[in-house]
């Protein structure tokens, strides 16, 4: 089970992928779907 450090470094890194990802489609589309991936495991555990 994760605790809320890494809950917020995962948010961070995920903030400086979009950041990296500079407007290219693909990638930003890529983090959205790995976000909403990680948002139904989570929710799955609960």
């Amino acid at each position: 089970m994760k605790n809320k450090n890494d809950g917020t470094s995962d948010g961070l890194n995920q903030i400086f992928e979009i950041i990296n990802a500079k407007g290219d489609e693909g990638e930003l589309r890529e983090i959205v779907e790995n976000n909403e991936n990680q948002s139904s495991e989570i929710r799955s555990q609960q």
